[in-house]
């Protein structure tokens, strides 16, 4: 018989009949429909679940490199390695403070530019207990772009800097060691017997990447006191440096910035600005725009896995399509020989794998999302932030899906939309 929405053409009523003629034929096969509807559902999930893992890749990365520190480039001083103005190859190189103050006149696209001098193995002690640390000195904006964060007090500002006060900012390991369940914050420590008052404490920070030890283990003083307690040991002299820390004025600016940096160190020590052996750079700023290039082949990649998990999942919306206008030939004959339009015909079909689609995609997205919040209550291993799906993924996934439903439902439903009707009639049901 025909239906009501084939007599009832333009009203309301049309429509949800057409709705729930559609889906009584998809009840009537549920086991199919059901297959075709896993597919579907399994293909978001795996484009959710491979780029979150993509993104969880990359900010876990990310977040690792910001914890030796921000931007920064780590120069340090070498051999050089070729002629340069007349001057021989093979001579040693040493920073001195008087290069960072001309970095700093000279290289307007870097932001800072700091001395760093270290003391290994310095012997430490409080009134409770004692240990070798490492003391670094340098100047205030050093736990800026070093990633101290404080815990508890301050770190060293510039009036302590420009009177040499010997005051010390500690990491928590040592805080740990020296002063165990005690407040640290007003108490003394002795470097190498030398006595200074503890103004801050580091708070505790996961840290992979080093170029000189942990952070935790190591005192923070300014680097005015540094220089007269703990300078080099001879061929160098009291001015010398272990290393410079420079950071862009923004990362537009970084290779603007690292030229005049290499430019100015070149003309002050006679030294060719492309021989790396004299002036070696940790460019965390380039690590890191070869780790994201890195990630984004990776993301890519396993999108593209997922996009193909999603087509297979299509092409069943597809078979299962093309097995309805098999099995329906003859009702649809029925239908069309009774005065039902080609149109109406596409519609019913489009709209079963519109809700196909639909269904299936709803089911992924909430398991997708779902298994990526437990997840993400677990601990973490380094490197990893955990499963987290951007909104760019979402979109993707839906805009694919969306695509994949819409073509895979064009063919079969022109099929049975162009069935003669002659012909539909006299085909047997499951023929």
């Amino acid at each position: 018989m025909l239906s009501y929405y084939e007599l009832s053409e333009g009203t309301n009523l049309r429509f949800w009949d057409l709705v729930k003629d559609t889906l009584q034929a998809l009840w009537a096969h549920k086991l199919r429909t059901g297959l075709t509807m896993f597919g579907i559902a399994w293909g978001i999930v795996s484009i959710v679940l491979m780029m979150g893992a993509g993104e969880g890749l990359a900010v876990g990365q990310q977040n690792n490199m910001a914890t030796l520190g921000k931007d920064i480039m780590i120069v340090f001083a070498g051999t050089t390695s070729m002629q340069a103005g007349g001057a021989r190859a093979g001579r040693r190189v040493r920073w001195t403070y008087d290069d960072v103050l001309a970095v700093e006149e000279h290289a307007k696209d870097c932001k800072y530019v700091l001395p760093e001098l270290n003391s290994r193995g310095t012997k430490v002690h409080s009134a409770s207990n004692a240990g070798n640390f490492e003391v670094t000195g340098s100047t205030p904006p050093f736990s800026e772009i070093r990633s101290l964060d404080v815990a508890a007090g301050r770190f060293y500002n510039w009036q302590d800097l420009n009177q040499a006060n010997r005051v010390a900012f500690i990491g928590s390991d040592v805080k740990k060691q020296l002063f165990a369940g005690s407040g640290a914050v007003g108490e003394n420590i002795y470097l190498n017997g030398i006595p200074y008052i503890v103004i801050g404490v580091m708070k505790t920070k996961e840290q992979d990447s080093s170029y000189d030890g942990q952070d935790v283990s190591k005192v923070f003083i300014p680097y005015t006191a540094q220089r007269t307690d703990f300078p080099l040991p001879p061929p160098d002299h009291a001015d010398t440096l272990n290393r410079m820390l420079v950071t862009p004025m923004s990362l537009e600016q970084h290779p603007a910035c690292k030229a005049e940096l290499l430019a100015t160190l070149g003309s002050r020590h006679h030294f060719d600005p492309k021989d790396k052996e004299a002036a070696g750079v940790w460019d965390t700023v380039e690590d890191a725009k070869e780790f994201k290039q890195m990630t984004d082949g990776m993301k890519l990649f396993l999108g593209a896995v997922g996009f193909t998990t999603l087509l297979l999942g299509g092409l069943g919306v597809m078979n299962v399509m093309l097995v309805a206008v098999r099995e329906r030939t003859r009702e649809i004959g029925v239908r069309k020989a009774l005065g039902a339009n080609a149109r109406t015909i596409l519609r019913q079909f489009f709209l079963e794998s519109l809700i196909v689609a639909g269904v299936s995609g709803a089911v992924g997205f909430s398991v997708a999302y779902g298994f990526c919040a437990v997840v993400d209550l677990l601990p973490m291993p380094p490197f990893f932030a955990g499963l987290l799906p951007t909104w760019q993924s979402g979109a993707l996934a839906f805009a694919l899906l969306t695509i994949i439903s819409v073509a895979s439902a064009l063919y079969p439903a022109s099929r049975a939309a162009h069935i003669d009707p002659i012909e539909a009639l006299r085909h047997e049901a499951g023929g």
